[in-house]
């Protein structure tokens, strides 16, 4: 089983990979292999250089092309894995066409930005004005390269809000499961 997890920032991805690492998936991290590029470009790793490298990645060799690139690593691995975090409706579309899962994730905005800055990544170090006017870069765009995270949610097999507990977190995973299964 191949699930890629999408969502809002913050809402937690983080910890619904976490989960499923927990019960034997192997995990392949979008944001890794975009550091890892931004890196190799010799650029400052932060969110404005995140999106425009994923989208130049997207616009040189295909709108799916780091899900792609990760899902082939997936399925040579072999087992249940986990593509975190699908952000392009081609990067969906590819995985759905290829019998791949979606989960999204979601929270409210304010306990959002609280988890960001507790998490205190490196690119999350922004005002919550900033960081809205930030997210919100990554919604509704409509070229095929680029982010559009509220049109990726829509196309979940299954959607959890994450305003509550870990366990409930857990709760609502383990039903999804169950269904997929």
């Amino acid at each position: 089983m191949i699930i890629g997890v999408t969502g809002t920032n913050g809402a937690g991805k983080g910890t619904v990979v976490e989960y499923l690492v927990e019960q034997g998936f192997h995990h392949y991290s979008v944001r890794a292999f975009l550091i890892e590029e931004i890196e190799r470009r010799g650029l400052e790793v932060n969110r404005s250089s995140m999106r425009d490298v994923a989208n130049d990645l997207r616009a040189t060799h295909d709108p799916a092309y780091v899900v792609e690139t990760l899902y082939k690593r997936a399925t040579e691995t072999g087992g249940d894995a986990v593509i975190e975090s699908i952000r392009a409706v081609k990067e969906a579309e590819f995985l759905k066409a290829h019998g791949a899962n979606l989960f999204a994730v979601d929270a409210e905005r304010p306990l959002r930005y609280e988890r960001v800055v507790l998490r205190g990544s490196h690119t999350d170090k922004l005002d919550f004005d900033t960081w809205v006017k930030e997210e919100e870069r990554e919604w509704h765009n409509e070229a095929a390269h680029d982010m559009n995270v509220p049109a990726v949610m829509k196309m979940a097999d299954a959607t959890f809000h994450n305003d509550g507990t870990r366990e409930e977190l857990f709760t609502q995973i383990n039903q999804a499961l169950a269904r997929l299964n």
